[in-house]
C-alpha cells in the first residue's frame, strides 16, 4: 500500500491512535502533519518520525477553532504542496448519565468530535478539489457509531453523526475523486480508555476488572482489546484504496463486538 509523497493530516496525532496512524503513513512514504492541541507533544512526535523535518510537520490545532483549523491546513498545504488525506481523529471522552450530564460538557464533546470533523473537512476539501488529484477523508468513529452504551450520550450522538457526515462528503466529493469513510474501532487501550475504566467502575458500582471484562469486552469474540495497529492498518487501507468503489462506508474494527 504505497503512500509515497502523499500528504496526510492527522488530528490528535501526538498520541494514541492518531500517532500510530501518522507513523504508519510515514513509514509507507507519506508526508505527515501531526496536528494536535498540544504543540510541544506534536513537535516531539514529528522529530521522532523525521529529525530532518522534511516529511513530518507539527501543527498546533484546536479543531474547534475555525481560524486555527484553516490556518493549520493552509500551513500544511503550503509546506508540502497540497492535501491528499485527512484523518479526523481528535476526540475526548466524558462519562455521566444523561440526567446528570452538564450542558457545557455536552457542547464540549460535540464541538470536538463533530465541529472539529466539519472544520477540518471543509478546509481540506477546498484544497483537494482545487488540486484535482482526489483525496481520502477518514473519520474516527467507534462501535458507538453503531451501538449505544450507558453514560456516553454525547459521544454516541457524535459518533453516529460522523457516519452521516461521511455519507454526504462521499456524495459531494465523488466528482472530485474524493472518498470519505469512517473507521469504527472497539475499545482500544489508550489513555482515553484507561481514564474511563475507573470512572465507569464508580458510576456502575462494579470493579475495574468487571468494567473491562463485562462491559468493554463482553461482546467481543475473544475478550481482546482492539489495538492501535489494527486501526492504523485500516486507515492505511482506506487512504490507499484506488477508486470510488469504497466510499461512504463505516468499517468496524472491534474483534467482533459489532457485526454488520
Amino acid at each position: 500500500m504505497n503512500m509515497q509523497d502523499k500528504v496526510a493530516v492527522v488530528t490528535g496525532a501526538a498520541s494514541g491512535i492518531g500517532k500510530e496512524i501518522a507513523k504508519t503513513y510515514f513509514d509507507h512514504g507519506a508526508k505527515v502533519a501531526i496536528a494536535d492541541l498540544n504543540l510541544e507533544a506534536a513537535q516531539a512526535v514529528a522529530r521522532e518520525f523525521d529529525p530532518t523535518g522534511e516529511r513530518a510537520l507539527a501543527v498546533a490545532m484546536d479543531v474547534t477553532n475555525e481560524e486555527q483549523v484553516d490556518a493549520g491546513i493552509a500551513q500544511v498545504a503550503d509546506r508540502f504542496g497540497g492535501i491528499d488525506v485527512l484523518v479526523s481523529n481528535a476526540g475526548i471522552q466524558i462519562v455521566a448519565p444523561v440526567d446528570e450530564f452538564k450542558f457545557s460538557d455536552w457542547k464540549k464533546m460535540l464541538a470536538i468530535h463533530l465541529d472539529g470533523a466539519f472544520l477540518t473537512t471543509r478546509a481540506c476539501l477546498k484544497r483537494m478539489y482545487a488540486q484535482g488529484r482526489g483525496g481520502s477523508v477518514i473519520y474516527m468513529g467507534s462501535v458507538h457509531s453503531k451501538e449505544a452504551s450507558v453514560l456516553k450520550a454525547p459521544y454516541v450522538a457524535a459518533k453516529h453523526g460522523l457516519v452521516g457526515l461521511a455519507k454526504v462528503v462521499a456524495k459531494e466529493g465523488a466528482k472530485h475523486g474524493v472518498r470519505a469513510n469512517v473507521i469504527c474501532p472497539g475499545f482500544v487501550r489508550t489513555p482515553l480508555v484507561d481514564k474511563q475504566i475507573p470512572e465507569q467502575a464508580k458510576e456502575l458500582g462494579i470493579s475495574e476488572e468487571d468494567v473491562v471484562k463485562k462491559v468493554m469486552l463482553k461482546e467481543t469474540v475473544d475478550g481482546e482489546f482492539t489495538t492501535v495497529e489494527d486501526v492504523a492498518h485500516t486507515a492505511l487501507f482506506l487512504a490507499t484504496f484506488p477508486s470510488n468503489a469504497l466510499t461512504g462506508q463505516s468499517i468496524v474494527v472491534s474483534h467482533g463486538w459489532f457485526m454488520q
